[in-house]
């Protein structure tokens, strides 16, 4: 039971490692001057903003490796969820959010 329990707790270490590794991960200027930070929640990456008006609130959630994801992105001004991606080219990620994924708005952001 003991050797089991240890297993578990080790794969479960190992995957939430992999997914620190990743290229979005870390502390991120957004065009509004804001700080943004993206880190591991669960299987996925979660977007906060830490800074701002809105600091305090996750306004996306997405999933992916190898700098190109995708999932859930939420525009704090309008309180509207869209679907979105991120992509991530050295020290920048574009963020961008879609309706039926034909119109779509888009920022780049830059590491800190």
């Amino acid at each position: 039971m003991i050797r089991a329990t240890i297993l578990a707790a080790a794969l479960v270490f190992s995957a939430s490692a992999a997914l620190a590794d990743e290229p979005i991960v870390g502390n991120w200027k957004t065009t509004e001057g804001d700080t943004a930070a993206i880190a591991p929640c669960g299987s996925s990456y979660c977007v906060t903003l830490k800074t701002g008006k809105y600091a305090g609130r996750q306004i996306g959630k997405m999933q992916g490796k190898g700098g190109t994801y995708s999932g859930q992105l939420t525009d704090p001004e309008a309180n509207k969820t869209y679907d979105g991606t991120g992509t991530v080219s050295g020290k920048t990620v574009k963020m961008q959010g879609c309706v039926l994924k034909v119109f779509c708005k888009s920022q780049t952001w830059t590491k800190l």
